[in-house]
């Protein structure tokens, strides 16, 4: 029997697994109200994302760039933690220094269409 009560990650594990020259994403966490992943955009790389049914906050690990979210830009560097409402559309570009993130998602709302 697995205990999910609680789990354990390290980043120094998490960051090699995405180390790629294409942007990659790795979800580590997925419980019934929240899920995470690992997120890399390397320096130049397109933020192909679309808006999510989820809630989401980012926190940079490492990196530089700028995060769109509207008509709204803020800077992402290491130690930010940016907060996008669900369904919102949003992306990261003028990624100037290869950029890792925890992206932190919380239970879809399927109400929202």
């Amino acid at each position: 029997m697995t205990n999910d009560a609680w789990k354990v990650f390290h980043l120094d594990e998490l960051v090699p697994k995405v180390q790629s020259e294409d942007p990659c994403f790795l979800e580590y966490l997925r419980m019934p109200g929240l899920s995470s992943a690992i997120y890399r955009l390397p320096v130049g790389s397109k933020d192909m994302q679309a808006p999510h049914l989820e809630d989401e906050i980012y926190f940079v690990v490492e990196g530089k760039a700028t995060l769109k979210v509207g008509d709204g830009e803020k800077q992402a560097i290491p130690g930010t933690i940016l907060y996008v409402r669900a369904t919102e559309e949003h992306s990261f570009f003028n990624i100037t220094e290869d950029l890792t993130l925890l992206a932190f998602f919380g239970k879809a709302d399927m109400s929202i269409k």
